[in-house]
């Protein structure tokens, strides 16, 4: 046999089958992804949370006992509530808005509404400061009828609100696009006035989006730091958020009860997640 013919079989013996390929292909995609999920987000968050509990909870009580650190977990805890409270019933409306209504502007308020996640949070601090701060008329205008925005909570909820702005309306968005609107006509045929139709009809079928919207709100308002590091204040006890006591820890290079601070919240947020993600695998499983 010739050398021609010898190579000629054996480049078949080892061409892969198409069935073959494909599943190489499914598989190299999948060890990719696994690969890059791992390096990006789990060995991160393992280095944290080994390092902020590798002796225990002493990292965390030691970090608990620094003064204002309890007051700074309560006020992020509470501000992130009342954020998520009001994204999500702000965030309904606009979503509701965009896609039962056709009105003038339309496609530009969609546009804005997802503005906040192309700007960098301090440029968001700093948009506040200048509307709101003491020097600007309407900081000026609020502060005589003894009203003051920066520098207070109020502050902190408006950045929050702000930053979190897209994440209940883009989750309730594709929901509404996908509903028949027969059932609406034939209730108001049968003369529900709009609030009777909206609650009987609608908000049954776009709940399970807008707690999924609002939990993903509320685990984001956990780890915002760059618009509240602005316009806080970050005094101990009064304006300072956990976010802003975290960094105060490691420039005090105190890196191991940051990193248990750290730990803690991304656990909240962690658990929020996976509550958001079987809330909405369950609205897939009943569609």
């Amino acid at each position: 046999m010739s050398s021609a013919a010898q190579v000629t079989i054996e480049r078949s013996r080892t061409r892969l089958s198409p069935r073959s390929a494909a599943r190489l292909r499914r598989y190299t995609l999948r060890g990719a992804a696994i690969v890059y999920l791992g390096a990006m987000v789990v060995l991160p968050v393992v280095a944290v949370a080994t390092r902020g509990f590798g002796d225990g909870l002493g990292s965390l009580r030691t970090a608990l006992a620094v003064p204002g650190a309890t007051a700074a977990i309560r006020l992020t805890l509470i501000t992130s509530t009342l954020a998520s409270i009001v994204s999500a019933v702000m965030g309904t409306m606009l979503a509701y808005a965009l896609v039962r209504y056709q009105f003038p502007g339309r496609r530009v308020l969609s546009a804005v509404v997802d503005l906040p996640l192309a700007i960098p949070t301090l440029v968001t601090g700093v948009m506040l400061v200048a509307l709101y701060g003491p020097s600007s008329p309407i900081g000026a205008a609020l502060d005589r009828i003894g009203i003051q925005v920066i520098f207070t909570p109020i502050a902190i909820l408006l950045a929050l609100l702000v930053v979190t702005l897209p994440l209940v309306v883009r989750s309730v968005q594709p929901v509404l696009q996908e509903l028949d609107t027969a059932e609406e006509e034939a209730a108001a045929t049968l003369g529900a006035n709009g609030w009777t139709t909206f609650r009987k009809v609608v908000l049954p079928a776009i709940r399970p989006a807008i707690i999924g919207g609002t939990l993903l709100t509320f685990a984001r308002c956990l780890g915002e730091f760059g618009s509240v590091v602005l316009v806080a204040g970050n005094r101990a006890g009064e304006t300072l958020t956990a976010p802003v006591f975290i960094f105060q820890l490691t420039t005090q290079f105190r890196p191991l009860e940051a990193a248990a601070v750290a730990t803690l919240l991304f656990s909240i947020s962690f658990v929020l997640v996976l509550v958001t993600a079987r809330l909405l695998k369950r609205k897939e499983d009943d569609a």
